[in-house]
């Protein structure tokens, strides 16, 4: 079987995906009627709208509890493991991840599962590794969250140290370490080549570990001349460890014909109707155990976190939200996810209006269409 080549991979496209589709209410901390319903039938009709449109990846938020509020916001939360596989069975060209916490998935059965995986979408599987920073999903768990970056990431590059082993070594070995001790392992079947690797981090323990081992950095763009330098930084780091690493960064679109209406329907869905409580608790827990958004910045962007979870905003006419797009590719960004209130609804007018300009600015490829089933 030879591989597919994989999109997340390719060096001249600015790569689009979409985020956290698997969860209830998407990326959106909002009460209206209208958020996004994240049932099987309505994400697999967005994973082949997104494949028949060229899009380049999924990726999704894996999550045990929801974070309280009104909505109880991501609290049903389709498990990524088995959503990416089905996913993935189902398309042609989109690579899906698999989004996985290493503290709460074992690795030698995490590197069979990515690997079957692998071999059903004949290449198409990507990995998002999470370290840990939810204490309460810790303690629904049973488990304990370590006060110390330096734990968890040493416990997370061990973890996923084995299942390199696993996906390279032919023969059964021992494994004798700080927190795992196995005895004759062997991972077969293998992945077909290697999967691409995203990591969110922003403690620098976490950006050691993620300019180590992942392919792509996640990190949040609030102000785009601050991205500037910390991309620069990033990619400097990673050259400090012998590797090419490319930043991501997650967007929020609310695209109208005019920018009125898109403004009206960010202050409807994003303001007058988000789920305050729920957005003040994502923000303590931030705050309180993460550092994927810079702590001095968290206070500003509470209102992005009822729009976007503190996604950059794209927000205006299909020009103004390319704009945007171009603004994040000149910044250094390698690409960025896409969510929406209703990704079914709302992605086909995106498709139409902000792609082409896009693909006619150099930043996408319309070869990339392929024909709608």
């Amino acid at each position: 079987m030879t591989r597919s080549p994989n999109r997340m991979f390719d060096k001249d496209q600015f790569l689009l995906g979409t985020f956290a589709s698997n969860c209830s209410s998407g990326m959106t901390v909002t009460k209206v009627a209208e958020r996004w319903d994240n049932s099987w039938e309505n994400n697999l009709k967005l994973a082949r709208l997104l494949d028949q449109a060229g899009i380049d990846f999924m990726l999704p938020i894996a999550r045990w509890i929801g974070y309280g509020g009104e909505t109880n916001f991501h609290h049903n939360v389709l498990e990524t493991i088995t959503w990416a596989a089905g996913l993935l069975a189902h398309t042609q060209d989109i690579t899906v991840f698999a989004t996985i916490h290493t503290a709460a998935n074992h690795p030698v059965v995490s590197a069979k599962q990515l690997a079957t995986i692998d071999r059903i979408s004949n290449g198409r599987i990507g990995l998002n590794i999470v370290a840990g920073w939810n204490k309460p999903e810790y303690e629904a768990l049973g488990l304990t969250l370590p006060d110390k970056h330096e734990v968890r990431y040493g416990y997370a590059q061990e973890w996923f140290d084995i299942v390199k082993a696993l996906w390279r070594e032919e023969k059964s070995f021992d494994w004798n370490g700080t927190y795992f001790q196995l005895k004759q392992v062997l991972g077969e079947p293998k992945p077909l080549s290697p999967l691409p690797i995203i990591n969110a981090a922003g403690s620098g323990e976490g950006r050691n570990f993620a300019t180590r081992n992942a392919h792509f950095l996640f990190t949040p763009a609030i102000d785009l001349a601050r991205s500037r330098d910390e991309i620069a930084q990033l990619k400097e780091l990673g050259r400090g460890n012998g590797r090419a690493v490319d930043v991501l960064t997650f967007s929020h679109v609310v695209c109208r014909p005019s920018e009125q209406e898109a403004k009206d329907y960010l202050e409807h869905f994003g303001r007058e109707h988000a789920d305050w409580e729920a957005v003040d608790n994502l923000v303590r827990l931030q705050f309180a155990h993460a550092h994927s958004f810079p702590h001095d910045l968290l206070a500003l962007i509470r209102d992005r976190m009822a729009a976007g979870h503190g996604g950059f905003p794209l927000v205006g006419t299909p020009e103004q939200v390319a704009d945007g797009l171009i603004a994040l590719h000149e910044a250094g960004f390698k690409g960025t996810t896409l969510s929406f209130v209703d990704y079914v609804e709302e992605f086909p007018y995106f498709r139409d209006t902000v792609l082409p300009i896009l693909a006619d600015k150099g930043l996408r490829r319309e070869d990339l269409r392929v024909a709608a089933a």
